[in-house]
């Protein structure tokens, strides 16, 4: 600023100079001329007045120079006077344009088109505008340089979505958004290593599934199938609504430091709005008959939604040995909330190699890393 400042103050001390400086001059000539009009109306008149007194002496009342040699170095003298004037009014017009061009390298001049309406960046992942919105009072107009500085503040970077690697990887979660805290913070997050479990008598799983209406949704994340309503569990005297089921590679939950190809995820939901998942792991081997109705059915772009006119039966989802391990954990993509009731089959269920690649073709991995257990407990059916 200081740097910034030093040449505009001495632009600024250089114009008043010319300034005064052209005021002294004009002063000095309005006064010779204005002098020499004086003086020339006393001879006037002191030469009337003598001539009143006596007319018969002739005096002349506009004396001229004596010679023609003086006429002629009176004249040369006013000319000159003349030609120093002007010469001095030219360099102190030179002086004048010097100190503006100056002024407008330090200033810039404004330009002559308003400058458009700029929205700082929400928190959110929607897209901004930028655009003037009709109401809104138009933003003063600044110079060029000035906008410039705005854009690098105001102008938002690349917006960043979470994801499964990368900048929006799952360490990076509760940095893209505050409300993703418990990514970072939480002590009861999913998935984890299920190991040292408990061995105990556990409550089966009450199932009430059936032949039900679907849609399938790519979400950019995974492949989710969202469900009428009808199917439920029961479990602890509370029912659970089946809402959605996704799928996740490879599986996210894992068995003793083993991990498998895949997993699908069972998502329930209580009139209280606590959820419930079963999560089904996935090995190759035959051919899953619903998992096929799903490919069949996938959307041909990212963030689509297809609605199937047939049906599907969930319980083809689930194999034959219902025997579980339990833990309390979250979910296991943004926002991570706690207060999760997971139950992870111990047996898989079998596809081809060839239904895990059509998935692999549009999610290669989308498997948020093991979270500490932080020594919570873990059942298991004997």
């Amino acid at each position: 600023m200081r740097t910034l400042l030093s040449p505009l103050f001495s632009s600024t001390l250089a114009l008043a100079t010319v300034t005064v400086l052209l005021t002294a001059t004009a002063s000095s000539y309005a006064e010779e001329h204005e002098t020499s009009s004086s003086g020339s109306k006393s001879i006037t008149k002191d030469s009337s007045h003598i001539k009143k007194i006596d007319d018969s002496n002739e005096i002349d009342t506009n004396p001229r120079p004596k010679n023609k040699s003086s006429a002629k170095a009176a004249a040369a003298q006013h000319d000159k006077e003349e030609v120093e004037a002007d010469q001095l009014a030219a360099k102190i017009a030179a002086k004048i344009a010097d100190i503006r061009k100056e002024n407008e390298h330090l200033n810039p001049v404004p330009p002559l088109h308003p400058a458009k309406k700029r929205v700082r960046p929400s928190s959110s992942a929607a897209m901004i505008d930028y655009g003037q919105t009709p109401g809104q009072s138009k933003v003063k107009i600044m110079p060029h340089g000035a906008m410039l500085a705005a854009d690098a503040l105001l102008m938002p970077s690349r917006p960043i979505y979470w994801s499964y690697e990368g900048d929006g990887g799952p360490l990076r979660w509760s940095k893209i958004d505050a409300a993703n805290a418990k990514c970072d913070t939480g002590e009861r997050q999913s998935p984890i290593d299920i190991r040292n479990g408990i061995h105990v008598d556990l409550e089966p799983i009450g199932f009430d599934y059936k032949p039900t209406r679907f849609n399938v949704n790519d979400t950019g994340h995974t492949i989710q199938v969202n469900l009428s309503a009808g199917n439920a569990i029961t479990l602890m005297g509370r029912r659970y609504e089946l809402t959605q089921f996704n799928f996740h590679k490879p599986a996210e939950e894992h068995v003793d430091g083993h991990t498998f190809p895949m997993s699908v995820d069972l998502v329930h939901r209580d009139d209280e709005g606590k959820l419930a998942v079963i999560s089904v792991l996935i090995d190759t081997g035959k051919a899953n008959a619903l998992i096929q109705t799903i490919w069949n059915d996938l959307p041909l772009e990212k963030n689509q939604t297809t609605q199937p006119t047939g049906m599907i039966d969930v319980t083809q989802l689930l194999p034959l040995n219902k025997q579980y391990y339990t833990y309390m954990g979250s979910l296991t993509t943004p926002p991570c909330t706690e207060g999760v009731l997971w139950m992870v089959f111990k047996d898989p269920i079998e596809v081809t190699q060839e239904q895990i690649s059509i998935f692999g073709r549009l999610y290669p991995m989308n498997a948020r890393p093991v979270q500490n257990d932080s020594g919570r407990l873990i059942k298991e059916s004997n």
